[in-house]
């Protein structure tokens, strides 16, 4: 697999002080620059910003390997290990998951770890860990 550029994503967010808290302290993200209205967040070493909005987007879903899949949503495939450590992590911090930390499409081709939340502005988060990285664009 080839080295990667960041991402640079920016997102809607109710309230800027809880939401951040959350990323830095649930999900380890540091703090880059911020104002009043918005901050950056080394976000597994993408940039993911946090934009103060006064409307944060409708949920939509759609069906994947039994589960409803929240539409918008964004996260970050990890290695198994720190796959399953964000689990215990987000567990012990009591996260209510929109989906629970499973295995999809086991002994198929694509098997992965798969977990999806929310953050505390309702913004769906999905982190997710394959068995075979080589097979992350595999069809």
């Amino acid at each position: 697999m080839s080295s990667l550029q960041p991402f640079h994503l920016a997102i809607p967010v109710r309230e800027l002080q809880e939401t951040r808290t959350f990323y830095n302290t649930i999900l380890n993200c540091k703090e880059g620059r911020s104002s009043d209205r918005w901050v950056d967040l080394d976000f597994y070493g993408h940039q993911l910003v946090l934009h103060i909005a006064d409307n944060v987007g409708e949920e939509n879903s759609n069906p994947v390997d039994g589960h409803d899949v929240p539409v918008p949503h964004f996260g970050v495939v990890l290695t198994m290990d720190n796959w399953n450590k964000l689990a215990d992590r987000l567990k012990n911090h009591q996260i209510k998951f929109i989906i629970e930390p499973y295995l999809r499409f086991k002994g198929e081709v694509g098997e992965q770890a798969t977990m999806f939340f929310k953050d505390p502005s309702g913004n769906a988060l999905e982190f997710k860990a394959f068995k075979n990285l080589d097979q992350l664009f595999v069809r």
